[in-house]
């Protein structure tokens, strides 16, 4: 077997109640790294075509990369797939913390689920032994209660856990699981595909060593990213005060949307707003302890605590950027601990902070402009920048209570569900867009829209590049961007796949990642190899969806993030995005269909997906090409 791995990936049967241990093959970990990788290769493969998302048939994967375990830094993250229940296509979300290593460690590089228990469970991994456990009793509980309860009960002060809380057991829409108290695969609804199999958590301990090829090699690229950090300012300024370090300065530069992403942050917001919700406005007023996650250099996670005021929390955990700008600049609200309290609550109910945030900035605009009366959102005064407000309706979200019940699916179940409100959805297939306006890196209009996996800022390609201040010519040029837009991509499928952290490109360190995975494996991955097993992965994803029966005509992008209409103030002013010109350049250069989706027979033969090729072709077409 390739260094980095296992070799065992474990299937559990929750209707049955039974397990089935498979190799994972040298082969299968060549051709699809790790993470959603190896989940769309295995879903693919095994998922029946049209499954209900929330029925028995969706499978359920926990997917590790070569990198966890492996000593490597940035190592952490690993991967959860399913079919979205939200956009009922292909979906993966992935997390930090020590849940992904300690997977790898427990001797499975993944885990999979199928079917659905007939009572809540859970299933406890010890060092290779698998077993499912009675979890009525941790039922209605929060993942922080389930963490400390499953920790003595399993007498493993060290055992990781995912969880979903009393949102996923309701089957909310946003749900999502979360380890460590506060690392979340939060996109997709995960965990509501949790709560239908009946699936409490999956809690892991594992002493074993995973083998790589190359450790003094692992060991010398970590030294080299040690001294590459040590002049970096991004590592410096996140390593001090995390994600949110630049959240101030991204509401009013145009990153950041702005009043459910018809606002304008300089007019909007302003200044003194902008600063209120800057980590390093308020770090040292709540910070108690530093966070990193497992074998991580930078630690950009911090814990807080919150004495007093309106909303005390002991021991909760710093917002993220994502978390902070959701409930800050695009609800126009700059009361920090109303956030934070926001952030805890979606922490231990298990909620996607992304979708919470921008749910709430959807209701917000719908009553401020006279779409949703008080009366219908249980006499909360949601007007906006309303700190007290934004935490009342997240407390009925969480609880699933009147309109909350209604809000804990998302923005366009309620817009349906109320029969009005839609033209304010600021949505990508049915899930909300993350804190990342294209309208100042467009190629994210691209990324949100069509990536397979659509509405994520995490999926590479020319927005991650353009919002990073990457030199790579004019953003707002769309003549010839396919290759650029399909390389970058490809790239960051593996740095994804590999488990490794978006943030190594922050410090400088995104260049070693291709080398980290030569001396973890022990196999030469580099230039047109790598590039060529980026684009099997998006291809693959890709051809998921197609055979679900989703066109590039399905995909759609709110009129608003691509600046229909333009906005008349501020750095984004007389912007439009051509994100027609930028689908054509990439499905050209991809060898996708512009108008079936479908990667054309030549696409797939290229990058070996000769199986997908006679499932999508049929095996007479295929023989006669």
């Amino acid at each position: 077997m390739l260094g980095g791995y296992a070799g065992k990936m474990l299937f559990v049967n929750l209707t049955n109640g039974t397990f089935e241990e498979k190799e994972l093959s040298e082969e299968m970990a060549a051709k699809y790294i790790g993470g959603y990788g190896i989940g769309a290769k295995v879903l693919y493969d095994m998922m029946p075509v049209g499954a209900d998302p929330l029925g028995p048939e969706n499978m359920l994967g926990f997917i590790t990369g070569p990198s966890n375990g492996a000593k490597a830094f940035f190592g952490g993250r690993y991967t959860l797939v399913c079919k979205s229940p939200v956009t009922g296509g292909w979906n993966d979300a992935n997390s930090g913390g020590f849940f992904g290593p300690e997977l790898k460690k427990a001797g499975y590089d993944a885990v999979f689920f199928t079917g659905a228990s007939s009572k809540p469970v859970y299933l406890y991994i010890n060092d290779g032994k698998a077993e499912l456990r009675d979890a009525t009793h941790l039922w209605g509980k929060n993942t922080k209660e389930t963490w400390e309860i499953l920790k003595a009960e399993t007498g493993e002060p060290k055992v990781r856990v995912v969880a979903i809380g009393p949102s996923g057991e309701r089957l909310s829409l946003m749900a999502c699981p979360i380890n460590d108290g506060h690392r979340a695969p939060g996109r997709g609804g995960g965990g509501a595909v949790m709560g239908s199999k009946n699936l409490k958590a999956v809690a892991v301990r594992g002493t074993g060593v995973v083998q790589v090829a190359n450790p003094e090699k692992v060991a010398a690229i970590n030294k080299k990213i040690s001294v590459t950090m040590k002049d970096n300012p991004g590592a410096s300024a996140y390593g001090a005060y995390g994600t949110g370090v630049g959240t101030g300065a991204s509401a009013l530069n145009g990153d950041s949307p702005v009043k459910n992403w018809g606002g304008v942050g300089v007019v909007d917001f302003g200044d003194e707003s902008a600063t209120k919700v800057a980590a390093g406005t308020f770090d040292q007023k709540y910070n108690v302890k530093k966070y990193a996650c497992s074998n991580c250099p930078l630690g950009c996670g911090a814990e807080y605590e919150v004495k007093d005021g309106k909303w005390p929390l002991p021991q909760t955990e710093r917002p993220e950027y994502e978390t902070a700008a959701a409930f800050g600049s695009t609800c126009l609200c700059d009361d920090i601990e109303a956030i934070m309290k926001c952030n805890e609550i979606c922490n231990t109910y298990g909620i996607d902070t992304i979708s919470a945030g921008m749910t709430v900035a959807w209701a917000m605009e719908c009553y401020n402009e006279g779409i949703l009366t008080k009366d219908e959102l249980d006499g909360i005064d949601l007007k906006w920048g309303n700190g007290e407000a934004i935490v009342s309706i997240m407390e009925k979200i969480a609880e699933g209570i009147g309109v909350g019940a209604v809000l804990a699916n998302g923005s366009a179940y309620a817009a349906k569900k109320f029969g009005k409100g839609a033209e304010y959805l600021q949505t990508a297939s049915g899930i909300e867009l993350p804190m990342h306006d294209p309208r100042n890196a467009p190629g994210f209009a691209r990324t949100y829209q069509f990536d397979p996996t659509p509405g994520r800022h995490v999926k590479g390609g020319l927005g991650l590049a353009q919002m990073a201040g990457a030199p790579i010519g004019d953003k707002y040029e769309y003549t010839a961007t396919g290759y650029l837009d399909a390389k970058l991509t490809a790239g960051q499928e593996i740095l994804n796949c590999g488990g490794f952290c978006l943030f190594m490109a922050v410090v400088g360190a995104g260049d070693f990642v291709n080398e980290y995975i030569e001396a973890i494996t022990g196999r030469t991955f580099k230039g047109q190899n790598a590039d060529e097993t980026g684009l099997r992965i998006l291809t693959l994803r890709q051809s998921f969806n197609v055979r679900e029966g989703i066109k590039p005509s399905d995909m759609t992008i709110p009129k608003r993030a691509v600046g229909n209409p333009k906005l008349t103030a501020g750095p984004l002013s007389g912007v439009t995005v051509d994100n027609d010109k930028l689908a054509n350049n990439f499905f050209a250069y991809v060898g996708w269909d512009r108008v079936t989706g479908k990667p054309s027979l030549n696409a797939l033969e290229k990058l070996g997906l000769d199986e997908v090729a006679k499932d999508l072709y049929g095996v007479a077409e295929c023989a006669a090409e």
